[in-house]
């Protein structure tokens, strides 16, 4: 029995140990723990204990796939076979048109695709305008309608029927181009009306017409030219009011004319060439009708012959009875008639200030001969005071009792001394001829200082607009303003210390409210801080959506926006030069994403049979069908010299 019980022992020990040498029957590479799945019920899967994670494998269950039967992945126990591309599992209804990536289009949760605008922006046809709404069978048309091959991008591609039906114009007799975007609106929902692109000739006010035969008459659409006179040359030859041809006008409508409806209102920019307009006149340069009276022929170009009413009733004082001059710029300027330069305080004698304010009443009073305002009487007013004054001026040698020898020494009128300030090295002009002498003399009259900054300096600190202490400007008053009341007009001449007013800059260097609208603390001192509208709606090529750089000095200089100097042969790819020279019409011929400038296309235009190029190039490593390719194997787009560049994608213009 020992010897028995014995033998029964060891076979046990041989089978247990067989038992645990055996594979497992989910692969050789299986390392999970039984207990996960089985229990000591069977190895039937015991759902009560499952615990194996999924998600921790090459596959994690997501959507759909958490519903489906396991059986229906895991065809055999050795779950290493499942497959895990989707086109393993799933059968291909788009007939490999579209690649066998189901992930770039759909998700595990389902089969319905919502965000087919976005995968289409990734092709080079992204959707926009009524592509944007189009059933995708629509364009990509099959029997199955699951067929997506790939399309053309040029518009003709599809819309070949329409080009040759179109009857109003006729495309075909014409022999428009058939590059659609030249005249219709990639994003419009319809061929004509607002979905024509006439931008190349806006259609402005007198312009704005609905009956496109007005201009193209005869069913002409081709050739028309753009210049105002050649639609307008009967315009031009029978104006009278002023005579164009006779008096050779230039037949460059625009320089004069808007698009405005009966040529009204009109400018005349060379206005200068016939007759000076400044000041006041400047402000009027657009109401010709206060000079010209509607007639254009025989208007004078003197003051005199425009202001004659003026000056004969003027009386204060009486212009033609002092027989004024008629040459009105001697006293007064174009700006107005009042302040003119006849100071008579200043240049002559207080009588609006001083002792005699208010005791005249007519120039008369004291210019006691009406045809000469050269003559002027003191004693005449003063003669009870003879008797008084010859006793006081008793000891002055040469003493004479006549007018003129009272406004010699005494040319303020006051019996104070003869001083008389205009003759001092510090004259009164503009608004220091209304100040009273305490404001500047202090401390006495002895050592007056004639500096600007001695009297004004608190204006000078006070002053924020612009700051002038913050901004160290010079206390030389004098260099940006004058003597007038207000320190207004002021200039600034070394303006070029703070921001340097170069090309067009310099003929606007006057008007400063141009840039600085009044506030001259903030103004920005960068091209983009003034003309980022500018910036923003440019359209050829639109600056905003292509990511052009916002400094402006890039491309344009301070003259002019145009020519700029973007150098797309230098820079990028010869296109103004080369094999490439004429052979496009628009950048998005090769920028076929109109929002993104660094996407281009080569294969477009030069769409060679595939195969043929595959077996041209089976000498050049690295070589791809691909526009980028392409680029950067002949980055000067010439076919020899380069073939065996090895492509680099640093070479593609960013």
């Amino acid at each position: 029995m020992r010897t028995l019980s014995l033998i029964i022992g060891l076979l046990a020990i041989v089978f247990i140990s067989a038992s645990m040498s055996t594979d497992s029957p989910h692969g050789k590479n299986f390392n999970v723990p039984c207990e996960q799945c089985h229990s000591s019920k069977g190895w039937t899967l015991d759902k009560a204990i499952y615990s194996f994670d999924h998600n921790s494998t090459t596959l994690p269950l997501v959507g759909e796939h958490q519903t489906v039967e396991c059986r229906l992945c895991h065809k055999t126990l050795i779950f290493s076979e499942a497959k895990t591309e989707c086109f393993e599992c799933h059968t291909d209804i788009h007939e490999q048109s579209v690649g066998p990536d189901c992930g770039r289009c759909h998700t595990p949760a389902s089969w319905i695709i919502n965000n087919i605008n976005e995968i289409h922006r990734q092709t080079r046809f992204p959707l926009l305008g009524p592509h944007y709404t189009s059933d995708c069978s629509g364009c990509h048309k099959s029997a199955s309608l699951l067929r997506f091959e790939p399309l053309g991008i040029e518009c003709v591609d599809c819309h070949l029927e329409d080009y040759n039906a179109t009857t109003d114009p006729s495309h075909t007799q014409g022999n428009f181009s058939t590059n659609c975007l030249e005249c219709h609106i990639f994003n419009s929902f319809t061929w004509s009306g607002s979905g024509f692109d006439h931008t190349f000739f806006p259609l402005t006010q007198a312009h704005a017409i609905g009956n496109c035969q007005e201009c193209h008459t005869g069913g002409n659409y081709t050739g028309l030219s753009a210049e105002c006179y050649s639609c307008h040359q009967d315009n031009y030859n029978t104006a009278l009011n002023p005579p164009h041809a006779s008096n050779n006008f230039p037949v460059t409508c625009g320089e004069c004319h808007t698009t405005n409806p009966g040529w009204k209102p009109a400018t005349f920019t060379n206005h200068n060439q016939y007759y000076l307009l400044e000041g006041a006149h400047a402000e009027i340069a657009s109401d010709c009708f206060a000079c010209h009276q509607n007639d254009y022929a025989n208007t004078p170009n003197t003051c005199v012959g425009c202001h004659i009413d003026e000056y004969n009733q003027t009386t204060n004082p009486p212009h033609v009875s002092a027989q004024f001059s008629t040459e009105c710029s001697s006293c007064h300027s174009q700006s107005s008639w009042s302040p003119a330069t006849f100071d008579h305080d200043n240049q002559f004698f207080p009588i609006y200030s001083g002792k005699h304010v208010g005791t005249w009443t007519s120039c008369a009073d004291c210019h006691t001969n009406p045809g000469s305002l050269v003559t002027f009487s003191c004693i005449d007013c003063h003669e009870h005071e003879k008797p008084k004054t010859d006793e006081e001026h008793q000891e002055v040698s040469g003493y004479q009792y006549t007018s003129e020898a009272c406004f010699a020494c005494h040319p303020t009128g006051d019996a104070e001394g003869s001083f008389n300030h205009a003759s001092s090295n510090f004259p009164l002009t503009g608004a220091h001829t209304t100040v009273v002498c305490g404001d500047c003399h202090t401390s006495g009259y002895a050592g007056t200082p004639t500096d600007c900054a001695a009297c004004h300096i608190n204006a000078y600190n006070q002053t924020t607009n612009p700051n002038h202490a913050s901004l160290s400007i010079a206390q030389t008053c004098a260099t940006c303003h004058t003597t007038n009341p207000g320190w207004n007009p002021a200039t600034f001449p070394n303006h070029n210390d703070y921001y340097v007013l170069q090309g067009a800059h310099v003929s606007i260097a006057n008007e400063c409210s141009s840039c600085h609208n009044g506030n001259y603390t903030t103004t920005p001192n960068t091209c983009v801080g003034c003309h980022l509208d500018d910036y923003n709606q440019t359209q050829n090529p639109p600056h905003a959506s292509a990511q052009f750089s916002t400094d402006c000095l890039t491309c344009h200089n301070q003259n002019a926006w145009s020519p700029s100097t973007f150098d797309h042969d230098g820079q990028y790819f010869p296109i103004y030069s080369g094999k490439h020279q004429g052979e496009w019409n628009l950048c998005t011929d090769c920028h076929t994403n109109p929002t993104n400038y660094t996407v281009f296309s080569c294969i477009d235009c030069h769409e060679h049979n595939q195969a043929d190029m595959d077996a041209e190039h089976s000498g050049v490593p690295g070589y791809s069908y691909n526009s980028i390719a392409c680029y950067n194997c002949h980055p000067n787009g010439d076919s020899g010299g380069d073939k065996m560049f090895a492509p680099t994608l640093d070479r593609i213009p960013k």
